[in-house]
């Protein structure tokens, strides 16, 4: 298998794992107890966990040896996995998302050690191949999750990702020595905070990565919901998320436009786009194609969006490449977190109209963002490159 192949594949498994329980949030909630209005929790303790992943693990790619960190996380998240796999009660399994959700982040250390291995001219591709097996992943773990819980029980799909990470780590890619800080730990966490104060790109990335995630998470995580009224089983509702893998593989080239200078002017089209999908969605109650259409192009623009984004960080601090990586994913998971607790209770209050605002909402909040910066460049590479974020080595 290629190493870019690899890359992907392994971010796809670990992101996966966060986003399993979305299609089965009612069977989970009522095996534990739990009412409809409160399932959401399950999501959103698990994005709590992957923000403080972000802050305190994903940064140490920057410092430590980001292969044997990468190898590390993957056998602690099978642990994890086990733990939600076997949760006897809803604090056990509480606990164990949230450790879940904590490790999982070392997908976004699996993008980082993609980047540093390429060269500039293709570290967009890099990029936006890893992101698009991360996106993938995202969605098709709601497929494979509602596919084995109709066969084996919400509890298997766990156990087999628990398995698939334990291979992960031992046949993680070889790689060349790294450049690393010489910065403390301490230092390393507030530096982040440095980046988002000197570099206004970042900051403009991670606010849209804010509306753009938790635009995806209302559609992702109440989506069960009307469909479960509709008396789907989870393996037609997990087959939604295959039907919007397909936006997903569409937004691949974005890497290489972003490459070729077309980042900024891609970024505005596809906020656009993320928009114009809820006017389709807002239709889910009354026809399921609506929803397959909506899906597939509200996909197209996250990813789309995602790969640009990060396409504009990296190079801003190639030293820094985890910091900025993991900082911009905080937003991301924030984003992530609200849309879900928000849009499930506001369907048990609301309805499907109520989420559909909602997810609008976040979406002009993303192009308005974009408008906003889009006199905003992204600084080249060469002249920001040797301009560090803490000594290295």
């Amino acid at each position: 298998m290629k190493p870019r192949l690899f890359l992907a594949a392994s971010a796809a498994i670990a992101v996966s794992t966060v986003y399993f329980a979305q299609p089965l949030l009612v069977t989970m909630g009522q095996d534990l107890g739990l009412s409809t209005s409160t399932v959401g929790l399950f999501v959103t303790v698990t994005q709590i966990g992957y923000v403080l992943g972000l802050f305190f693990l994903v940064p140490l790619g920057d410092r430590l040896n980001r292969r044997r960190l990468i190898r590390t996380q993957f056998v602690l998240l099978a642990g994890a996995l086990l733990i939600v796999g076997f949760a006897q009660n809803a604090v056990m399994l509480l606990i164990g998302l949230a450790a879940v959700g904590g490790l999982a982040v070392v997908t976004q250390s699996v993008v980082a050690f993609g980047a540093s291995l390429s060269t500039p001219d293709e570290r967009g591709r890099t990029v936006g191949a890893i992101t698009t097996g991360v996106v993938l992943g995202i969605l098709l773990a709601r497929t494979a999750s509602g596919a084995l819980t109709d066969v084996a029980g919400w509890r298997a799909i766990y156990l087999v990702a628990c398995a698939l990470c334990l291979l992960i780590a031992a046949t993680f890619v070889e790689a060349p020595p790294q450049q690393r800080t010489d910065l403390s730990y301490g230092a390393l966490l507030r530096s982040i905070i440095d980046l988002w104060r000197e570099e206004p790109v970042f900051r403009n990335a991670g606010l849209r990565a804010f509306f753009i995630f938790a635009s995806f998470s209302t559609l992702w995580s109440a989506v069960a919901l009307p469909l479960t009224d509709q008396g789907l089983s989870h393996t037609a509702i997990g087959a939604f998320g295959l039907i919007g893998a397909a936006g997903a593989i569409a937004a691949g080239p974005a890497g290489r436009l972003a490459d070729r200078g077309h980042g900024q002017l891609v970024t505005l089209v596809a906020a656009a786009v993320l928009v114009a999908s809820w006017a389709i969605i807002f239709w889910t109650p009354k026809s399921l194609l609506a929803l397959a259409i909506g899906a597939v192009v509200l996909d197209f623009a996250n990813s789309t969006i995602h790969v640009t984004n990060q396409s504009l960080i990296y190079p801003l601090r190639p030293n820094a490449g985890s910091r900025l990586i993991g900082g911009y994913m905080i937003f991301y998971s924030f984003g992530s977190g609200l849309g879900a607790i928000a849009s499930t209770w506001l369907y048990a209050h609301a309805g499907w109209t109520g989420v559909s605002v909602l997810g609008a909402t976040f979406a002009v909040g993303a192009l308005l963002t974009t408008v906003r910066f889009t006199t905003v460049r992204a600084v080249r590479p060469t002249s920001r490159a040797s301009r560090p974020c803490g000594s290295s080595r």
